[in-house]
């Protein structure tokens, strides 16, 4: 028993670490454009057109620098209809694949929290966190022999901090 306790912290670490992980590639794959050569790619029309209008400055070449302009408008509506469809499919895309993870991890979680409610998950020399002892062993049963009980919530929340700042770290990723 005192061994399967003793495995409990990295076991749980490493679950909040893979539903991070899992939650940073979903959320990476669902923002992840449909076709982003086609959006720069009007982009660069719109600006070539405009450029282009701006140049006719003269009298006589009115009609030519307004059908530029039209058309630039044109092409500006295009983009918009083509923005609003990939924000369509990054909602459906989230709704396919962001919810279900969303709602196995909370379940994952509440069924860890009920398992380690009043048992600690871990257990950490008192100097080590000198300040922070009672926060830690918060529903754990407080310190034995110089010994800081973790519970179970405060480590969910340190493992799911520290795995977040190492999946962004690590995968150098910069979304949210």
């Amino acid at each position: 028993m005192e061994e399967e306790k003793s495995m409990a912290a990295p076991a749980i670490f490493v679950l909040v670490f893979s539903f991070q992980y899992a939650a940073l590639y979903v959320e990476s794959y669902t923002k992840k454009k449909l076709s982003g050569g086609v959006e720069a790619r009007l982009r660069e029309e719109i600006n070539q057109l405009l450029k282009e209008a701006g140049s006719l400055t003269q009298p006589s070449t009115f009609a030519q620098a307004a059908k530029l302009r039209r058309m630039a408008a044109s092409k500006e509506k295009e983009l918009a209809k083509f923005q609003e469809m990939n924000e369509k499919y990054i909602k459906a895309s989230y709704n396919k694949y962001g919810r279900p993870l969303l709602i196995l991890k909370v379940l994952t979680y509440v069924s860890i929290i009920m398992l380690f409610w009043r048992s600690p998950v871990a257990m950490i020399s008192k100097q080590l966190v000198q300040p922070l002892g009672k926060l830690l062993s918060w529903r754990s049963g407080g310190s034995v022999d110089g010994n800081v009980m973790v519970g179970i919530i405060p480590w969910l929340i340190i493992s799911t901090r520290v795995s977040k700042y190492v999946c962004r770290k690590v995968f150098d990723v910069s979304i949210y």
